[in-house]
């Protein structure tokens, strides 16, 4: 029998299945399930995207230092980029002087905190965020595209939403397809399964500083029971 763990069992299936209880968690969280609903208004949609930002910016301010790194470095994709896009964004919701003001909450500070220390000390962990935010971008954040066009106007696929277009990606299917063949590749590279481990655990640990960020956003903008 092929055990989660087994070395039969390619690891991009790993890290999902276990994975699975903390993406659902945050998935399903009041504040996200009240966005997806309509029930909250475009200034909960700009200041979740204002939380995006500041964890983006730790992600790609760290990226480039690791791009010849064996672990993380293959994933470093120019296309995945995020940060200009937020950036559009935020001067369309917020107004050309959207830096003013801004600021994570504590939750996004300690989530954009932990991906800093990841990309200055330990690869594998920082592919673990990589893959927890990027592949979800290019999956469920499609529905939130979708949600935000349809509530506020937003031009299909313009400002407003253009994080969560990439235009770099034709084909965002066999893109993903790709991606999760380097996860599978992280054996070759990652030969102790302790270290395999810590990158399933840090990848939980990712959705669960998310589902923090959630929280605090629901307490900011209260409506679910």
């Amino acid at each position: 029998m092929v055990t989660p763990h087994s070395p039969l069992t390619p690891f991009s299936t790993v890290i999902r299945t276990a994975s699975h209880e903390e993406h659902t968690e945050a998935e399903t969280s009041s504040f996200m399930s009240d966005l997806l609903g309509g029930r909250l208004g475009v200034d909960a949609y700009t200041r979740y995207t204002e939380q995006l930002w500041f964890v983006y910016r730790a992600l790609e301010d760290g990226a480039e230092a690791l791009r010849e790194d064996p672990v993380a470095g293959p994933f470093i994709r120019p296309e995945l980029a995020r940060v200009v896009e937020l950036e559009r964004d935020l001067a369309h919701l917020r107004g050309a002087d959207w830096r003013t003001g801004l600021a994570p909450l504590p939750a996004t500070e300690a989530y954009a905190a932990r991906v800093a220390e990841c990309a200055r000390t330990w690869p594998g962990g920082y592919v673990a965020h990589h893959y927890t935010r990027y592949l979800g971008d290019l999956s469920g954040g499609q529905i939130i595209r979708g949600r935000a066009e349809r509530a506020w106007g937003f031009d299909r696929k313009g400002d407003g939403v253009r994080f969560y277009v990439f235009e770099g990606i034709s084909n965002p299917a066999a893109f993903k397809r790709g991606y999760r063949e380097l996860l599978d590749g992280i054996d070759a590279v990652v030969a102790d399964e302790l270290e395999r481990k810590r990158m399933v655990d840090e990848c939980k640990f990712a959705f669960a500083l998310n589902t923090a960020v959630f929280r605090e956003l629901g307490d900011e903008f209260p409506l679910s029971a």
